[in-house]
This record gives C-alpha cells, sequence and structure tokens, in this order.
C-alpha cells in the first residue's frame, strides 16, 4: 500500500486544458490584484499628501497667531511699564530676588 502511494505521488500529471485555463485565471487575477493595489497605494499617497497640506496649513496658522499674541502681550507690558514705571521696578525687583533664592537652593 505505501509502494502504490509513493508511485501515484512521484507520478507526473499531465496538463490538462483544465489545468491551463486555471493558471491563466490565476495569472490575470493577480494582474488585476497587482494592479488594484498599486492604485490603492497611489490614493493612500495622495490622501497623506492632502493630510500634511492640511497639518502644514493648520501649523502655520497656529504659529501667525502666537506670534500675534506675543505681540499683543509685548505691547500690554510696554503699555504698563510706562505708565507705572515705579510699580514696574518693584514687581522686577520682587521677582529678581524670588528667582535668586530659589536657584540659590537648587
Amino acid at each position: 500500500m505505501t509502494t502504490e502511494l509513493k508511485t501515484e505521488a512521484q507520478r507526473p500529471v499531465p496538463a490538462s486544458p483544465v489545468d491551463k485555463s486555471a493558471s491563466e485565471r490565476l495569472s490575470a487575477q493577480a494582474g488585476a490584484v497587482s494592479k488594484d493595489l498599486h492604485a490603492m497605494g497611489s490614493a493612500a499617497k495622495d490622501v497623506a499628501q492632502e493630510k500634511l497640506g492640511d497639518l502644514q496649513d493648520t501649523a502655520a496658522a497656529a504659529y501667525e497667531g502666537g506670534k500675534d499674541n506675543v505681540r499683543e502681550a509685548t505691547r500690554t507690558l510696554e503699555k504698563f511699564i510706562e505708565e507705572q514705571p515705579l510699580t514696574s521696578v518693584l514687581i522686577a525687583a520682587g521677582v529678581g530676588l524670588f528667582l535668586g533664592r530659589f536657584w540659590m537652593r537648587t
């Protein structure tokens, strides 16, 4: 029984018209899948580039908004210093003493 199985397994299978047609269909399907994967990759690349552009626009807008906020804070501070110079000097001295003591401890 073992000998029959070996000879049966070792015997080459002749190519039939059905097998050739199946291999052609498999090849055609593989080509179609390859094209679909390429198209999907291209679409994913386009979406990623679009999202990157959106992110860059958002980051640029946030950066500009931050710059405007810093400018406004600087103007407000300058106005306060001009209107109340003595208070500004006393606040600066207090902050300097606080930071000096804090840094000496560390």
